[in-house]
């Protein structure tokens, strides 16, 4: 399958899709307008996110099993788990108080206390509700069913419904079966093996053929709706956003990759691109996984390694996520007149960070996460309304992050497993 150019046509729809989608916004009120961009942008767009989503839960599935079975050694996967675990949360840590810093030093919310008169807030409400009847929200959720819901009682229904983290924790259970079984379950093993090469060869087919229009559809569609009106009314919250992203993808996995995996951070983000310009425009980190470990198989990361660090990453690794809520929490008290003590500051850092866990890779959760965050240091989540028209502009970008988070531990993860992995396929 021929992938040739194909981050330059991604790129290309991606600049298309702004482009027309912002002139398409100046005529929003035209019947024309909304019917191409209901009936051609919104089309094309979601069409490409079902195949994409329509492939996620078999290659979290079988990508775990064959990461569990590769490592081999339940001891030395319980010490790449502690070392993923503990890179996922120390980052999101780090991105959450880059965000809380830009936020308390730019004052984006000063003056701007007329926001809270818009009517996104009474708007939001809605928004807020169907999400959470939508789903079992983490804000719903304590400590202790967190902890009880990793556990499916029903494999089946946790594939059908899409429960990451219950599928992540039965298909570990499934590799270190195989792993003890032995020589009996091979035949598994290698059916395993094949279905996950046919998954990929799927994957490099949608990618190839659909990726440049599907991105042109996501992306034309979210401009038409956002424009850059939207952004330019709420600019300083949205530049201390994308500013916090940046310092954070540059900065902090830079120099991770430079540092810690001792590898060149220019040349692991050029190979990343088709990873990173599919997560952008489908805004989801479950979706994009497919490309991400096939752009991380092109760098030298061990399949063993990728296969475990990053499927577990698009569902407890939400660096980006992290920014937004914090500069989102400095915002919103900014506007209402509140300044949060240095105790509420520290709680929204570990709220967030906890929250991270379990946090579904799909469009538009960040915000469900924030209503939390807000409730939780007493602001009102309906001021979530004010940032409303933006965030899915936002979400696009810190999808971005979160990948690129996932696809670095991955690297630095097999780079520091090397010499053991060598010494275990070795006694093989």
């Amino acid at each position: 399958m021929k992938t040739k150019h194909l981050s330059v046509k991604i790129v290309v729809a991606l600049v298309l899709g702004i482009a027309i989608g912002s002139i398409f916004n100046m005529f929003s009120d035209s019947l024309f307008v909304e019917n191409i961009d209901k009936y051609v942008f919104n089309v094309i767009g979601q069409i490409f996110l079902n195949l994409i989503f329509m492939l996620v839960v078999p290659v979290v599935f079988v990508s775990i099993v064959l990461g569990v079975v590769g490592v081999g050694d339940p001891k030395l996967l319980g010490g790449i788990g502690l070392k993923t675990i503990t890179f996922f949360l120390t980052t999101t840590a780090i991105a959450i108080i880059i965000g809380i810093t830009l936020a308390t030093i730019l004052q984006p919310g000063s003056g701007k206390s007329e926001l809270l008169k818009s009517d996104d807030v009474s708007s939001y409400k809605q928004t807020l509700n169907k999400e959470n009847s939508a789903q079992d929200s983490p804000a719903k959720q304590t400590f202790d069913q967190t902890l009880i819901n990793l556990f499916p009682k029903n494999p089946l229904q946790a594939m059908a419904t899409e429960n990451m983290l219950q599928i992540i924790t039965f298909a570990i259970f499934i590799g270190v079966g195989i792993i003890m079984v032995g020589a009996k379950a091979q035949l598994i093993h290698k059916f395993l093996d094949q279905t996950n090469e046919v998954l990929m060869y799927i994957v490099t087919m949608i990618m190839s053929v659909f990726a440049p229009i599907g991105t042109f559809g996501l992306v034309a569609h979210a401009f038409t709706g956002a424009g850059f009106g939207a952004i330019q009314q709420l600019g300083m919250y949205f530049f201390i956003v994308l500013l916090a992203l940046a310092i954070h993808f540059f900065v902090v996995y830079g120099a991770a990759i430079k540092f810690i995996a001792k590898s060149s951070p220019l040349k692991f983000f050029k190979e990343f691109i088709p990873a990173i310009t599919l997560g952008f425009s489908a805004s989801s980190s479950t979706a994009t996984l497919p490309v991400s470990l096939e752009c991380t198989k092109k760098m030298g990361v061990k399949r063993e390694i990728a296969s475990f660090v990053q499927p577990l990453g698009a569902t407890i690794n939400m660096d980006g996520t992290a920014i937004m809520q914090g500069v989102a929490t400095i915002f919103i008290a900014q506007i209402s007149g509140v300044t949060l003590t240095f105790g509420q500051i520290v709680t929204v850092v570990v709220i967030a960070v906890v929250a991270s866990i379990g946090t579904a890779g799909v469009p538009g959760v960040g915000l469900i996460m924030l209503a939390m965050v807000l409730n939780a240091v007493g602001l009102d989540p309906a001021a979530i309304g004010i940032i409303l028209g933006i965030d899915r502009l936002l979400d696009m970008t810190r999808t971005s992050v979160n990948i690129t988070g996932d696809a670095a531990c991955a690297l630095i993860i097999s780079k520091s497993e090397d010499k053991k992995l060598a010494t275990i396929n070795s006694k093989n």
